[in-house]
């Protein structure tokens, strides 16, 4: 190869994965390569199977180099692809050495420090790609078994490492000492007592993580839902991918609302549309409400608190952050949304229907 051409491909330097969307007007799965040039951020999609081109180089700001990794979940103009493998060997070589996925639990003595946690992630490159809340039975470890956990699987570059060091030492009163803005520093009580738990190897990290997220038929331990006095909250998927759950999680519970039940949860279309159909033909945003609920993983809350619809619907704010903004400034949609459809977060509408949504994320979806 002469240098010219040489000189050229670092130029242009390009990415190729082999990623899978699912069509819902169709019902198939649908192939393709997809292509992410760093230079300008621009992507490019070819469909596998009909060997043409399904979306020219166009530049895209949403996309980073960080979210490209086989096993990740990327949204590409409000298609959620599934990155199923590397499309050369050059791609492979550069992006897919050092990913790794780790078992995350936060322990009963540190489920209210669950925001600022899951920021202490984001702030180390870790992206929550599942996350549970559980109560596991006292045949395991008593401490473990007092409250509930959080588990979720975490992923990133040397991800059962990192996550460790982020735990700290083992022994709390050690951490203080020894590592003082470690997870265990800062929350920890003492050695059993430490706020956290993190996979010691991929070996165990591979097994503890099917134990919470089993990829056969089950669904590992149960959710924590209660059903009463509660309300529903949806953090949407720009939020998640915007690295904001660990700020909103933290705002409402230094609020005084209490999260009883949390899961993450890819919602397909035909979900999305029966879950926001009580707002069909009443706004004008309904099917971009959609395609924002569908288009990446959010995460389901059930809020405990007394009137729960009412008072966290006030703590969410006018449903336009702009407004929100201007007369609600404190408000999670004023601190959080970008516009009417990614504002956030959905909350329940109607004090009848907390219940009712709580119960369509995890009796249904997680049934």
């Amino acid at each position: 190869m002469c240098s010219h051409n040489v000189e050229e491909q670092l130029q242009e330097e390009r990415f190729a994965f082999l990623a899978e969307w699912y069509d819902p007007s169709a019902a198939l799965l649908r192939r393709y390569q997809l292509l992410y040039y760093p230079k300008d951020g621009s992507v490019e999609m070819f469909d596998v199977k009909n060997q043409r081109t399904f979306l020219r180089r166009t530049k895209y700001e949403d996309l980073h180099p960080e979210d490209l990794f086989v096993g990740n979940r990327v949204n590409v103009f409000s298609r959620q692809l599934n990155l199923i493998g590397y499309g050369d060997q050059y791609t492979a070589n550069k992006m897919g050495s050092k990913k790794e996925r780790t078992l995350a639990m936060i322990k009963p003595d540190a489920v209210t420090k669950v925001g600022d946690i899951i920021q202490m992630i984001y702030d180390a490159n870790l992206i929550v790609t599942k996350v549970k809340m559980t109560k596991l039975t006292c045949n395991l470890v008593q401490f473990v078994s007092s409250g509930p956990v959080i588990a979720m699987e975490l992923m990133g570059d040397e991800a059962v490492m990192v996550w460790r060091k982020v735990l700290g030492p083992t022994d709390s009163g050690v951490a203080r000492k020894d590592a003082a803005y470690s997870l265990r520093a800062q929350f920890g009580t003492d050695g059993t007592k430490n706020a956290g738990h993190g996979s010691d190897s991929l070996a165990s990290a591979a097994r503890e993580l099917e134990f919470f997220f089993p990829s056969t038929a089950g669904h590992g331990p149960s959710n924590t839902a209660r059903y009463s006095d509660c309300t529903c909250c949806i953090i949407k998927p720009h939020a998640i991918s915007e690295a904001l759950t660990g700020k909103i999680l933290k705002s409402i519970t230094e609020n005084g609302f209490e999260i009883t039940a949390l899961q993450m949860f890819n919602v397909d279309r035909a979900n999305a549309e029966e879950f926001l159909e009580v707002y069909k033909g009443v706004v004008a945003e309904y099917t971009n409400m959609v395609d924002e609920l569908c288009s990446g993983p959010c995460m389901a809350l059930e809020i405990h608190a007394a009137d729960a619809p009412k008072a966290f619907r006030e703590f969410c704010g006018p449903a336009d952050p702009e407004i929100a903004r201007h007369l609600r400034p404190n408000t999670l949609r004023a601190l959080y949304g970008r516009n009417k459809v990614q504002n956030g977060l959905h909350c329940t509408d109607l004090p009848e229907d907390g219940i009712l949504e709580v119960q369509y994320f995890f009796k249904i979806l997680d049934g």
